[in-house]
Parts: structure tokens; C-alpha cells; sequence
């Protein structure tokens, strides 16, 4: 059975790539002025991401849509990386953002290649409304299957506002982010990846203060990602999060989203890229709380811990 070690630096933290990201990612080339680009576009960032930063991540996540099998199977991974499959099947909206996900049964089936895949990840969108207990049950369905595969279960959840707590305003997102984990991180994932607290903006005791209320919620280790936080507030969130009893991170954007659309990719994640990730991977080293005592604090039995 795989166990976190896979996707673990040799301090037993993360720093983790996350390069699942699909209509999201195409947005984000039209925002940087290249049109409604095709598929080949974003499989290519995606395999240049892959080949210049995977060298100094722990862990790789992507989805099967564009480019996991090859970005596996041609060797541009580094050993050293682990590389997570993203196990979510993905609604959009008209505005392009996640609506709803479902387990992507093509992924979790008998059939699909999972060689050189450590672990699988899923995407949950939490709110308070009748859809929640379904959500519920969609995660609970996510871990077994990862258990039944052998892999490593990585829980995302993102929460949203209902329309009704949107209409009356005031809706306190990191009040929401801790009911989420206490309801999900329940169920068992192996590891739970979660939003940062105010989306990284304030001082370093503010986030510590607010990290910390979320590590009580958690049951789990945990991650924090990227999504909604400056690239800029970035280090500082994640320093603030591990001081707090994060593990690491597994992010997208607060590496790799002021080169999209670059005309000399390569080198531009090589410039500016690489050594974020470096410096993040120090940090983590520096200042996170390894998975397996973090699993001990939480109270997880051996056999939990080296699922």
C-alpha cells in the first residue's frame, strides 16, 4: 500500500505541483491575451511545467484530459516526484469556473492505466445547501476507492457561498473553510488540501491565529493551496499555515500563473518558477510539520498513518 512518504520531501513535508487545473487554465491564456487557445496549448504547459519544475517538487498533479498518460509514460517527471492523478470529473459554469464535480469513473475504473501514479485527488465544491450530504457521500466514495487502488487519497475541498448567503453578504469564507474540514477531513483521506484562510492577506500572527482554528478542524495532515491567494502573499501563507501544523503545500497558480502565455516558456519557468518552488520547498523544510507527526498529533493509530 503507497503511503504519504511517496509524495513526501525527505523532512516528510510537501511541496507539491498541482497542474490539474482544465477550462480554468485555458481562461487564464485568454486573460493573458492569447485568445481561446487549443488543447494542444495547454498540454504543452503542461509538459513544459512538468519537465522544469518536477525536479524540485515533491509530488506532480494532473488530469487525464490533457496530458497525464504522456507527460508519464515519456519520462518528464522526475524520479524524485510523485505524480497525483486528479480523480474529479468537472461541470463548468457559463462563467467558466467549477460548478459541481463528480469521481471521474474512467480514472477510479478497472481498466485506466494508473502505472507510475502514487495517488489520486478530488476536487469537492462545499456549500450549505441540498446537495451537501450527496457531496459527502461523493467523498467518502473517492477515499474508498483510492483505498481499493492503493493509492494515496487527496481531498480538495473548495467552498462556495449558497446565492442565498451571497444575497444577504457577510458570508465568513474561513468559518466555512473549518466547517468543511471538520465535516470532510472526517471521513479519513490520507491528506486534505485545503484553501488558506484569508486568502493569505494580513499579518503573520493574524494567518498564524486563523491557520491554527483550522488545524483543530482538521483531522488529518493537510495542505493548503494556492487558489485565491496572491502570488505575492503566497510565502508568507504558506510559512504561516506550517507554523500553524500544515504539512506543506500542493499548488498551481502561486507557481507557475505569471508565466502563462510566455513566448520562451521554458526559460521563463526556469527564471521565475523554479526558484519559487526552491524557496518554498526551504521553507517547508524549515518550518512544516512532517506528515507522520502530524497524523501523531491528530491522534491517527500506526496503521492509519502508513495507509
Amino acid at each position: 500500500m503507497t503511503t504519504l512518504d511517496a509524495l513526501a520531501r525527505r523532512t516528510g513535508t510537501f511541496a507539491m505541483i498541482a497542474m490539474d487545473q482544465r477550462e480554468s487554465l485555458r481562461g487564464m491564456f485568454a486573460a493573458a491575451g492569447k485568445g481561446v487557445v487549443a488543447d494542444d496549448v495547454l498540454v504543452d504547459f503542461k509538459r513544459a511545467v512538468a519537465r522544469e519544475l518536477t525536479p524540485h517538487g515533491s509530488a506532480f498533479l494532473v488530469d487525464r484530459d490533457f496530458g497525464l498518460r504522456g507527460i508519464v509514460d515519456d519520462g518528464l517527471v522526475a524520479p524524485s516526484c510523485a505524480v497525483i492523478a486528479a480523480a474529479d470529473a468537472l461541470t463548468m459554469t457559463p462563467e467558466g469556473i467549477v460548478g459541481e464535480t463528480a469521481l471521474d469513473a474512467v480514472v477510479v475504473g478497472d481498466d485506466f492505466d494508473l502505472a507510475g501514479v502514487s495517488a489520486i485527488k478530488l476536487l469537492v465544491i462545499w456549500r450549505r445547501d441540498e446537495l451537501r450530504e450527496a457531496r459527502v457521500e461523493l467523498a467518502r466514495e473517492f477515499i474508498a476507492a483510492a483505498r481499493r487502488l492503493g493509492l494515496v487519497s487527496v481531498l480538495e475541498p473548495v467552498v462556495r457561498a449558497t446565492q442565498a448567503e451571497d444575497a444577504a453578504g457577510g458570508f465568513d469564507q474561513s468559518e466555512a473553510i473549518r466547517e468543511a474540514a471538520r465535516e470532510l477531513s472526517a471521513l479519513g483521506p490520507d491528506l486534505y488540501k485545503v484553501q488558506m484562510p484569508l486568502a493569505g492577506k494580513g499579518d503573520h500572527d493574524t494567518l498564524v491565529a486563523e491557520c491554527r482554528l483550522l488545524n483543530d478542524a482538521i483531522a488529518t495532515p493537510w495542505v493548503i493551496l494556492s487558489q485565491g491567494v496572491a502570488i505575492d502573499d503566497f510565502a508568507g501563507a504558506v510559512q504561516a499555515a506550517c507554523a500553524a501544523g500544515a504539512s506543506g503545500f500542493l499548488a498551481g497558480r502561486g507557481l507557475w500563473s505569471d508565466v502563462v502565455g510566455a513566448d520562451d516558456l521554458d526559460a521563463r519557468l526556469r527564471e521565475v518558477s523554479v526558484p519559487r518552488l526552491q524557496a518554498l520547498g526551504e521553507l517547508v523544510d524549515a518550518h512544516a510539520r512532517p506528515w507522520r507527526v502530524a497524523a501523531a498529533d491528530k491522534g491517527l493509530v500506526a496503521k492509519d498513518a502508513d495507509r
